[in-house]
């Protein structure tokens, strides 16, 4: 058989006159063109959003960049630097006002505004690009968000050199450009970067995600000295625990001996002098661990009507996981007095003693400004109801806002009414929103409904006779 010139396909078109069934059209080919129509649908909206967003900033250009935001005096709004040198300084309180029309928390709402703002000023050529569709939208703010510390002439390289291929290149391709780009125009701050990374040493334990099991994630990056330090005395501990009797697996030995490493330091009383009075203090041994019982009203008040929570999570935790901690040496029980998170006791001074602020953050759990979640400890505690226009420091005139959203409200540009403790109605210029313990709902008018006369009132308010 001559195979050097046999034909490897068979490539030839279709005799004419033979007719060809069209094969039936499957519903998976249905939902699956459906599925492409929706997705081109939603592009062109993610398009037109960025590109008004964009236009949006240009409207908030605070052109003086005097007044970049470095003022934090309530009531004055600031330029704020939301991309990289060369973009524009934008209104931090149109910034405000933006993140709540967009459902975002504050922090969330900078960084995006500032991510459409770093393409759309910054890497040009990407934007194009994204407009035509060539880019996609959540690609595009990625990149610009990697470029914002980048000087102009730095970003401009990333833009010449990236968007072409944007639409391609993986997450390591990015990161590797813009560290070439940082070293080729700012070897300086290279270097800076260089010697600063020993300082991103940190250890990080999860307590935002604890759940009914009583566990937590915990990450950490150590000097690889320490990192040895640790494994060996990891290790040894664990392995220890194991000749002891321990019948865990070896994972959760691990797990239990760095533990029990912590409490061990715990224990240590380390004398630490002043060097200024010479007076010696110790430090406190054993575990402060914070738990709070909450009990309702309709309760029995015993053992199985009580639910345990976690203080600093606010999680629910295990009665049985409670009994093990109060039963580990060296711990200590602290009793609090039990707070009602309704009631009432005013006070006549401006100041807020402790047990307002306690009830005041364990009833509102983060800033009542539409979507934000700034935890409330973090937040300042606001009177509703300007003190010196006769507003009781009480907890139902005080809620937690974060600064910025306490300055916002401060400047008469938003206003909140507390409908009852826990409900909030705010009111900004570009509509009405009514915050409760539920979460945070739009209530601004959409084209061609009623504008409403009345706010809303609270479920649990009788209605008027």
């Amino acid at each position: 058989m001559d195979l050097g010139t046999a034909p490897l396909f068979d490539l030839s078109a279709p005799v004419a006159d033979e007719a060809v069934e069209p094969a039936p059209v499957t519903r998976s080919q249905e939902l699956l063109a459906e599925i492409r129509d929706r997705r081109a649908v939603i592009s062109e909206q993610e398009i037109a959003t960025v590109r008004a967003v964009a236009e949006w900033a240009g409207e908030h250009v605070v052109a003086d960049e005097g007044d970049a935001s470095t003022i934090t005096e309530r009531g004055f709004d600031t330029g704020l630097p939301v991309a990289g040198p060369g973009a524009p300084l934008i209104s931090d309180f149109a910034v405000m006002e933006l993140s709540a029309l967009l459902g975002r928390s504050l922090d969330a709402g900078r960084s995006y505004v500032g991510q459409v703002v770093e393409l759309a000023y910054r890497l040009p050529t990407t934007w194009a690009r994204v407009l035509e569709g060539r880019v996609p939208v959540w690609k595009a703010l990625r990149i610009a968000e990697s470029t914002r510390t980048l000087p102009a002439d730095a970003a401009g390289f990333v833009d010449r050199q990236l968007a072409p291929i944007a639409h391609g290149v993986s997450w390591a391709q990015i990161d590797r450009l813009v560290e070439e780009a940082l070293v080729r125009y700012d070897p300086a701050a290279a270097e800076e970067k260089r010697r600063d990374a020993q300082e991103t040493r940190h250890v990080d334990i999860d307590l935002d995600r604890v759940g009914f099991d009583g566990t937590a994630e915990v990450t950490a990056t150590l000097d690889i000295a320490d990192a040895l330090d640790l494994e060996t005395a990891v290790a040894r501990r664990a392995k220890l625990l194991g000749q002891l009797g321990c019948e865990d697996s070896l994972d959760v030995r691990r797990a239990v001996a760095l533990g029990e490493i912590a409490r061990h330091d715990l224990a240590l009383d380390l004398q630490i002098v002043d060097p200024d009075t010479g007076e010696t203090t110790h430090t406190a041994p054993g575990r402060r661990v914070e738990l709070i019982v909450h009990l309702n009203d309709t309760s029995d008040h015993t053992a199985d009507g009580a639910v345990g929570r976690f203080a600093n999570t606010r999680t629910p935790i295990s009665p049985e996981q409670i009994k093990e901690w109060m039963g580990t040496p060296g711990t200590s029980v602290l009793v609090r007095p039990v707070i009602d998170l309704n009631g009432h006791q005013p006070v006549d001074s401006y100041e807020i003693p402790d047990r307002i602020r306690r009830q005041v953050t364990l009833a509102d759990h983060h800033c009542t400004y539409p979507y934000c979640t700034r935890p409330a400890e973090r937040c300042d505690l606001d009177h509703n109801i300007p003190h010196t226009q006769g507003g009781p420091t009480c907890r139902c005139n005080l809620n937690p806002k974060c600064r910025g959203h306490h300055r916002y409200k401060t400047s008469g540009l938003a206003t909140c009414r507390v409908l009852s403790p826990g409900t909030y109605l705010w009111t900004l210029p570009s509509g009405l929103y009514l915050v409760d313990p539920t979460g945070t709902y739009d209530l601004t008018p959409r084209p061609g409904t009623t504008q409403p006369t009345e706010p809303p009132t609270d479920p649990a308010d009788p209605p008027d006779e």
